[in-house]
């Protein structure tokens, strides 16, 4: 019955166990602040990376792109774990525009608004389109003339908490856009020509706000058809610089990408004897992740060395717990003697001071979580407060794409916290602990020692 009383006695009667409680609760705010905002900044960046390029690509980095894709297209609709599919033209030109003069040299991309829609989250990114998104290239004062979508950071400014500033109405606006054509081999379509390159005038439509910030500042959309008229894809065979894949649900996603990479291994095998042919070897099928990995995996890295830190910052608080536990048995000897005179064991003197740890353990981290929710909570009121008062920012939101801070972290993180918290103070004590079962109670308890 000792063991289950006195770890509450210590705990209540001790001073150093504040120190203790501090250091366990400064611990979990810190890692549950942190992890929760950095988690939600990685996770949303990675969502919006799924949305904006869907489950899998078949692409080529090539300007020349590949050919046949309509018929490996109609072969991935007959599968049985694929939604939906949609060709896309990646590629660059320069864009000027006629009402400003401006010129500048873009990255372009050709879609199908029928079937990206369907495949990725394009619709939820229009701000003019977004009830009718089939009608993206459609522009509302003349829906006759041919539309282009222009990435919301090359149109429309952002105020300090990066809101865009729309208009209420569609503006007039129209654009040259020049390409330069590019036959299967790569030479020039109009090589020789005084003028080799095409031209197009495109009328603004709408805006894409896709969260993206590399691309929302440099990404024009335009009709696939047209696009690739403009680069010269839709001579001979036609051609496509990339296919978006969306599978059903259940299917998981890298063995459906094994599956789809099976299905272009089989499918380049039966046209190998096209004159395109060569164009198959410099196609690669990928998962988004792997598609994107120059942009994710910067951020999955700085989780990682997140973690890292906070290691170290648990064999910091591993460290004080051990420290404090070793002053707080020192200061307890003569407890710890009288109650080995009346029988007590060594065993039953180390379950007193691991259950004060489990509890000085607890009793932190139940701090440290709801000082973390509390501060969680407020976390942007506290921002806007700090802006209006003193001009800081935690992020400037006319530079970086990002709303709200994250604030909810969930169930799992603050739970796993608060176990490696009662470890790390159970950790601190061990050898207290194994020193204060070890002594003898008649040293402790002799007095005039010669």
């Amino acid at each position: 019955m000792y063991d289950i009383i006195l770890p509450f006695k210590l705990f209540k009667s001790s001073r150093l166990t504040i120190l203790a409680v501090l250091a366990v609760a400064v611990s979990v705010f810190i890692v549950i602040v942190v992890m929760t905002v950095m988690n939600g900044l990685t996770v949303d960046f990675i969502d919006k990376n799924h949305g904006f390029f869907s489950d899998c690509i078949v692409s080529t980095d090539s300007l020349v792109g590949f050919g046949h894709y309509d018929e490996f297209i109609t072969t991935l609709r007959s599968s049985d774990f694929v939604e939906s599919v949609s060709p896309v033209i990646n590629t660059f030109g320069l864009v000027k525009s006629e009402s400003s003069s401006r010129n500048a040299a873009l990255g372009l991309m050709g879609i199908v608004p029928e079937t990206h829609i369907k495949t990725t989250d394009f619709a939820k990114s229009l701000y003019f389109h977004k009830d009718t998104p089939s009608l993206a290239f459609a522009p509302s004062y003349n829906t006759k003339l041919p539309g282009c979508v222009i990435g919301v950071d090359l149109l429309v400014e952002r105020d300090q908490w990066g809101n865009y500033m729309q208009w209420p109405y569609l503006p007039r606006w129209s654009y040259g856009i020049t390409c330069f054509p590019l036959t299967p081999k790569g030479t020039l379509v109009k090589a020789g020509v005084s003028v080799s390159a095409n031209t197009k005038t495109f009328y603004y439509s709408d805006n894409a706000n896709t969260g993206l910030a590399k691309i929302d500042s440099t990404m024009v959309y335009l009709p696939f058809e047209q696009l690739q008229s403009l680069t010269g894809m839709d001579i001979g065979q036609k051609r496509t610089s990339a296919i978006f894949i969306k599978f059903k649900k259940g299917f998981d996603i890298d063995k459906s990408v094994e599956k789809t990479a099976d299905l272009w291994g089989k499918f380049v095998e039966q046209k190998s004897d096209s004159d395109i042919a060569g164009l198959f070897k410099t196609v690669n099928i990928q998962d988004f992740r792997s598609y994107r990995r120059e942009t994710i995996a910067p951020m999955e890295k700085e989780q990682a060395m997140l973690l890292m830190l906070f290691l170290l910052v648990g064999l910091i608080t591993v460290f004080i717990i051990f420290v404090i536990f070793y002053m707080i048995v020192g200061a307890k000897n003569k407890d710890i003697g009288i109650l080995k005179s009346v029988g007590a064991s060594g065993f039953g003197i180390m379950r007193v001071f691991l259950r004060y740890a489990v509890l000085t353990g607890i009793v932190g981290a139940i701090v440290g979580i709801a000082c973390a929710l509390i501060f969680l909570d407020n976390i942007n009121s506290l921002e806007n407060w700090l802006y209006d008062k003193f001009g800081f920012q935690m992020w400037n939101r006319e530079i970086y794409a990002i709303g709200e801070i994250p604030n909810r972290p969930g169930v799992a993180l603050p739970v796993e916290v608060a176990a490696a918290a009662i470890v790390a103070c159970l950790l601190g004590a061990m050898l207290p602990t194994v020193r204060a079962a070890r002594q003898n109670c008649v040293d402790i308890l002799r007095v005039n020692q010669i």
